[in-house]
């Protein structure tokens, strides 16, 4: 991975890192919040870990 690709993946990083903790904030901790938190982390990440796996074959 370059830099700018490394750049991209923190602001997507912070940014649903940011959106998490509105959430909390704002709900509370209960079981749909992590539901939420857990479903929306792998909408968001599993894409981009299996772009950047097929990449480097």
């Amino acid at each position: 991975m370059n830099s700018y690709n490394i750049f991209r993946f923190i602001c997507v990083l912070l940014l649903w890192l940011g959106l998490c903790y509105i959430m909390i904030s704002r709900r509370g901790l209960d079981f749909m919040a992590v539901f939420s938190i857990i479903a929306s982390g792998i909408i968001v990440f599993v894409p981009i870990y299996k772009k950047y796996k097929r990449e480097k074959r």
